[in-house]
């Protein structure tokens, strides 16, 4: 797959680079998965601006609110990787619900790629499939998948604690105590999806509760 250089994907192209991202899952500690990707009854799609600039860590959080207000969500965790902003999103309980990516040169806020739109049994394109929300795999589990993919794969690296999001975990992956960057393990096949899209790292802000 060929990682867009500078910015994220337009949302018009959205379909295409799914199906690229999808061929990009190279490790499964089960089966891939089988069902095609489509959007389902009730999937979160769609997108927002932002009304000013995004430039900082700040204008991202205020971005992606925009967004999570209208799920009844609000920002968690903020990232700034060299291709743009990534914002968690979390619900009432402070669980984690789903990911947003704010490109700063469009002001975009639109859903994450990859398991967020495909995997994510709540707010992704297959909503239908797990109401429940149950999970074969623990979070301790996750870590070990994650760190044997890393050292299969990503040599170096090791998994960081998992985020809980409906479906799958997203953990980060670091170098010694830096993050580098992140992938996402099925809560029910274990597969693996390194997150291509983002870039490197650059900084981050936590919010008080989101873990």
């Amino acid at each position: 797959m060929t990682r867009p250089h500078g910015r994220w994907l337009p949302l018009a192209v959205l379909a295409t680079a799914l199906a690229a991202l999808i061929a990009s899952i190279v490790w499964v500690a089960g089966s891939a998965p089988s069902s095609p990707w489509r959007p389902g009854p009730g999937a979160m799609t769609g997108t927002v601006s932002s009304t000013g600039p995004v430039r900082t860590l700040a204008d991202a959080d205020r971005a992606a609110e925009r967004l999570a207000d209208r799920w009844d969500l609000h920002v968690g965790d903020v990232m700034q990787f060299s291709n743009g902003y990534y914002a968690e999103l979390l619900d009432r309980d402070g669980k984690g619900a789903t990911a947003v990516l704010i490109d700063p040169g469009s002001r975009t806020v639109q859903l994450e790629f990859g398991p967020a739109m495909v995997w994510n049994t709540a707010y992704g394109m297959m909503p239908a499939l797990d109401r429940a929300g149950a999970a074969a795999i623990g979070p301790d589990q996750a870590v070990r998948i994650a760190d044997r993919w890393l050292r299969d794969h990503r040599p170096g690296l090791h998994a960081a604690e998992p985020e809980r999001f409906p479906g799958y975990y997203t953990l980060h992956t670091l170098r010694g105590d830096r993050i580098v960057g992140m992938l996402s393990v099925h809560a029910t096949s274990g597969d693996v999806w390194y997150h291509t899209w983002h870039g490197r790292f650059l900084q981050m802000q936590e919010h008080p509760g989101s873990r």
